[in-house]
């Protein structure tokens, strides 16, 4: 059993097909941009003031707007507002199947119930899972760590949606890990198949599918990686923790670096750039 977003578990339903799925997420993402975007609509920072926000963001686990304050770039009040606008254009993904004709009032009430008990009982599986694992304070740290930083960063939400086993971990053979050496040594990897790769590479890097080739995603996968890694260095590990931080490393199989389970979490996260797993170690 897996956590699933809606979309997701309606489509394993039958309730709506793949095209429909797409144009519902679309619908979703235009109802929600993100506050930088809604700043340069409305003309109160230009594209390149939104970028160095956004660049800030990627070395501080800190709101947009909190960072256009501290910046001068917005003023309460304006940040009030775009946080109003957000809000108010806020569409949930099962009021867009509604709005497109693709479900009927009946239906999505029964299908929201049917998620509802899914969900429960998946994160009370995943949750004893890793309350378990000698991992779990740095895993949960993690995994509120992608929730905040993959809308933001890549564009998507994100969820923990189960532990793997080893033997699961084949269907994503393209892996990229960090690893810190220390008081406190430990490791933060993802696993990817090709597809979702080049999707959450092209997202962080900014750039389109037909930039990007197989050498440059699985470098985008291992930045990635490392951004993840600094934030979980901050906001984690205690702050008097001494550590040497080494590169990205792109060779090691998902399986080698989560054989040992007792030093090893192998999760499955939901995304809406695909599926993968997040790998945590020491």
């Amino acid at each position: 059993m897996a956590v699933k977003f809606l979309g997701q578990f309606l489509l394993e339903r039958g309730v709506i097909t793949p095209p429909q799925l797409l144009a519902a997420i679309e619908a979703q993402r235009a109802s929600n941009p993100l506050l930088g975007e809604l700043a340069v609509r409305q003309g109160l920072l230009t594209e390149a003031q939104a970028r160095r926000i956004n660049d800030r963001q990627r070395v501080e686990d800190r709101r947009f707007g909190d960072i256009a304050l501290d910046l001068g770039l917005l003023d309460p009040a304006q940040v009030e507002t775009l946080l109003a606008a957000q809000k108010a254009g806020r569409r949930l993904f099962g009021q867009i199947l509604l709005d497109q004709g693709v479900v009927d009032a009946a239906t999505l009430e029964a299908e929201l119930a049917a998620h509802r008990a899914d969900q429960d009982a998946a994160h009370h599986a995943l949750a004893v899972g890793v309350a378990d694992h000698a991992l779990a304070e740095l895993a949960n740290g993690a995994i509120g760590l992608c929730g905040r930083l993959f809308p933001r960063m890549l564009d998507s939400q994100c969820q923990a949606a189960g532990l793997l086993a080893t033997g699961e971990l084949s269907a994503y053979p393209h892996v990229a890990h960090v690893r810190i050496e220390g008081e406190q040594p430990l490791f933060i990897g993802m696993a990817t198949d090709r597809d979702t790769m080049h999707r959450l590479s092209c997202a962080f890097l900014k750039i389109g599918p037909e930039r990007c080739d197989d050498a440059l995603a699985i470098d985008g996968l291992g930045e990635i990686v490392n951004v993840l890694m600094g934030y979980v260095v901050r906001n984690v590990l205690p702050d008097d923790v001494q550590y040497q931080a080494f590169p990205p490393d792109t060779t090691v199989p998902a399986a080698q670096l989560a054989a040992d389970r007792g030093r090893s979490l192998a999760l499955l996260m939901n995304s809406q750039q695909g599926p993968f797993v997040l790998l945590i170690g020491n």
